[in-house]
C-alpha cells in the first residue's frame, strides 16, 4: 500500500462512475484516471461552463448539481439515474467548499453543511438503488483531517442557536460526512448488500479550497498568496488523490475502511489507513446523525 499509485489500478472498462466536484482539484484527477482507465465517467458539477471543459478534457459526460440545493439533488439523482439506466458502479462524493462566512441555501441550510454533506448524503440515499444494481459497487465519500476539529453538534448542525465559526462549521461537516460513511456501510451489511461505503481524506494538498476560502471571507486580494503559498507547502493534487483512488479501486478494501496519507500526521504521502475521531465511532450519535439528516433534506433514507 505505500508504494501503491495510478499505475496499479485495474482496467476499469465497463464500470460507470460518478464523481461530484469534477471541474478541479480532486474530483478533475480522480475523473481523469478513472476515465483513462476504461471508466465511463459523470462528472456532477456546479459549473456548465467549468464542468464542460473538463467533461471535454476527461472524455467524461456533465451533469449539473447543486449540493447546496436539495432540488438540483433530486434533479441530478433523476438524471444519473436516466443516463445510466440505473446502473452505477462507482460513487465519489468528493465536492466541497470551504470555511466562509455564515450564509444560508435557498432550503435554509448553513452552506457549508448543506454543501459538504447534506447534498451527498441525498444524492447518495437516491442513486442507492443504481448502486444495487451495479457491479461489485463502491460509495467513496471524502473526509478530511479537519473531522478531528472541534465543533460538531448533532442537535444543532445549522447553526440556529450557537454561534457560528467558520472552522467549527468546516470541521463538523467532515466529521459529518466520515459518520455517515461508517454509518452507511453499517446498514448495507445489516441488510446484506454487496455494496461497499469507504471514505478517505487527501492530507494537506494543494487544490484551490484555501484560495477560495480566503474569497468567501472577503479577502479576495489574499486568494492568490494564499494558494501560491499553499500549493508550495502542500503535496500536490495527483498525490492528493492517490487514497480516494485507492478506496474506489483497490481489490482488498474493505467496508468501513478509511484511507489517507501515510506521513506526517496524515498529511503527506502515500496510502495507508486514517484515524478515525471517537466520535464517529460513537453508534448512537451516528444513528441520531442519520435521523436529523433525513429530517432535514425530506430524502428517505437508503437503507432504511
Amino acid at each position: 500500500m505505500a508504494d501503491w499509485g495510478d499505475g496499479d489500478i485495474a482496467d476499469q472498462s465497463g464500470r460507470t462512475v460518478v464523481v461530484t466536484g469534477a471541474n478541479s482539484g480532486l474530483g478533475l484527477r480522480a475523473a481523469t484516471v478513472l476515465a483513462a482507465k476504461g471508466a465511463r465517467v459523470l462528472l456532477a458539477c456546479r459549473s456548465r461552463e467549468r464542468g464542460e471543459r473538463a467533461a471535454a478534457a476527461v472524455g467524461g459526460e456533465l451533469v449539473l448539481l447543486d449540493l447546496a440545493d436539495q432540488a438540483s439533488v433530486r434533479a441530478a439523482a433523476a438524471k444519473i439515474e436516466d443516463r445510466t439506466g440505473g446502473r452505477v458502479d462507482l460513487l465519489i462524493d468528493n465536492a466541497g467548499i470551504p470555511a466562509g462566512r455564515l450564509e444560508r441555501t435557498v432550503d435554509g441550510h448553513e452552506s457549508i453543511l448543506a454543501t459538504n454533506y447534506l447534498g451527498h448524503v441525498a444524492l447518495t440515499w437516491l442513486l442507492m438503488p443504481a448502486l444495487r444494481a451495479g457491479k461489485s459497487a463502491r460509495v467513496v465519500t471524502v473526509s478530511s483531517i479537519a473531522q478531528r476539529g472541534k465543533g460538531f453538534d448533532v442537535e444543532d448542525l445549522n447553526f440556529e442557536r450557537r454561534r457560528f465559526r467558520m472552522a467549527y462549521a468546516y470541521s463538523q461537516s467532515k466529521l459529518a460526512v466520515l459518520m455517515f460513511a461508517l454509518e452507511l456501510q453499517e446498514r448495507l451489511a445489516a441488510e446484506g448488500s454487496p455494496v461497499l461505503s469507504v471514505a478517505a481524506h487527501p492530507g494537506f494538498t494543494g487544490t484551490e479550497l484555501g484560495a477560495a476560502g480566503a474569497r468567501n471571507q472577503g479577502l479576495g486580494a489574499l486568494a492568490r498568496p494564499l494558494n501560491a503559498l499553499t500549493k508550495a507547502l502542500s503535496q500536490s493534487v495527483p498525490e492528493g488523490t492517490l487514497p480516494i483512488l485507492y478506496a474506489a479501486t483497490a481489490p482488498d478494501v474493505r467496508g468501513g475502511d478509511y484511507y489517507g496519507p501515510r506521513k506526517y500526521g496524515e498529511f503527506f504521502r502515500g496510502v495507508g489507513p486514517a484515524r478515525i475521531d471517537p466520535r464517529a465511532q460513537d453508534q448512537a450519535l451516528r444513528a441520531r446523525l442519520w435521523e436529523q439528516t433525513a429530517a432535514l433534506t425530506g430524502v428517505h433514507p437508503d437503507p432504511a
